[in-house]
């Protein structure tokens, strides 16, 4: 069983050009559309891509669950280039619909949750339908549709997060950054389709970020979960 500190000497290393990456983002903190502007808002997603990639992965059977966040992340950082120039935010939106059904697929829905499900379908209704008087055309049906993918992926990557059987920290890594996506992606809809947000940019992709970075250490026990089991209280 590995213990905290083994698991960050381990994969510590492997974060540092991420970590670099998006301090260098919030430095400078570029808004302008422009080439520059697109990569270092993609830097941080590409050293995530790496970072899954360091840790292992190939065609076999056991690295599925790794492949499909991989992929997911691809297409996310395809769809943050998109979304810096705002006429493409259509394309962008449709990179993350495929980033979340990956997210989706990788997570699966072995624990239904019924009850976590109604809570967060609730929840994602009620943000459309706040959200859907200042939709206009394709957007009126790509944004419910993109509401109810990223809301199907925080369901199922919750499910996976059992505190009464044995929890991962992967699994942990995994819930918060989903929590953190459907943050970000709200507060994105809202400061896009409703109302102006203070500070919108560092809230959204301070949340962002969290969250891909959540997202892609749930990878590292997709070999072997039972490496990277949470240790139990001692009573």
């Amino acid at each position: 069983m590995s213990s905290p500190t083994q698991v960050i000497k381990c994969i510590g290393p492997k974060l540092v050009p991420f970590f670099k990456s998006v301090s260098v983002y919030f430095v400078l903190l570029a808004e302008q559309p422009s080439v520059l502007t697109a990569v270092l808002k993609c830097l941080p997603i590409m050293s995530l891509i790496f970072f899954v990639l360091l840790h292992g992965i190939s065609l076999s059977k056991e690295y599925t669950f790794s492949r499909r966040i991989l992929i997911g992340l691809i297409f996310s950082c395809i769809g943050d280039a998109f979304l810096v120039w705002p006429n493409c935010f259509t394309a962008g939106m449709c990179m993350f619909a495929v980033a979340q059904i990956m997210y989706i697929i990788a997570f699966g829905f072995e624990r239904l949750s019924l009850t976590l499900g109604a809570l967060l379908y609730t929840f994602c209704a009620v943000v459309i339908y706040i959200l859907m008087p200042g939709l206009k055309g394709v957007l009126a049906i790509g944004v419910p549709i993109y509401t109810i993918l990223i809301t199907t992926m925080a369901w199922r990557a919750i499910s996976r997060v059992q505190f009464s059987g044995e929890l991962t920290w992967t699994k942990l890594c995994s819930c918060i950054g989903s929590i953190c996506f459907v943050i970000s992606d709200t507060l994105l809809g809202f400061h896009h389709f409703h109302t102006k947000l203070p500070y919108a940019q560092v809230s959204i992709m301070l949340t962002y970020y969290a969250a891909q970075l959540g997202i892609a250490l749930s990878a590292v026990d997709s070999k072997n979960n039972s490496n990277n089991r949470v240790p139990a209280s001692k009573g």
